[in-house]
């Protein structure tokens, strides 16, 4: 049986980890950017319009992308694999956010689905762009 040297472990889960803490930086920062060039309504108001959560939608798929790419340049072997992971954490939080929003009015159930919906295909771009194999 072999093992794994550590150094390799702590390096996989720090390429997890920058990878994920790419998507939500980047995420983040857009949400700011739409809130203060008044794109999106004030956070003391509900957004009511389809077309700003497409909006979002599709940057966070932009940064989903990105973040798996992040994850499986830094990865120190199987980059794809790595840019999986992320996708996976992706799809479980968005899909418990989803489970645990449905009853709130905090925006379409299109949306939380979506975010979930879209996770692994970006992170597989994401790995394929970094040079990963399917």
């Amino acid at each position: 049986m072999t093992t794994r040297p550590p150094r390799r472990l702590v390096r996989s889960a720090l390429a997890i980890l920058a990878g994920m803490t790419t998507v939500v930086a980047l995420s983040m920062g857009a949400d700011e950017v739409m809130y203060a060039t008044h794109v999106f309504p004030p956070r003391s108001e509900p957004m009511h319009d389809p077309r700003l959560f497409a909006l979002a939608l599709a940057y966070r798929a932009v940064f989903g992308v990105a973040g798996s790419w992040v994850a499986a340049r830094v990865a120190p072997h199987h980059p794809m694999r790595h840019a999986l992971i992320v996708g996976g954490i992706g799809l479980a939080l968005s899909a418990l956010g989803a489970i645990v929003t449905r009853d709130m009015d905090l925006g379409p159930a299109w949306y939380s689905w979506g975010l979930a919906a879209s996770t692994l295909p970006c992170a597989w771009l994401g790995g394929r762009l970094a040079g990963g194999k399917a």
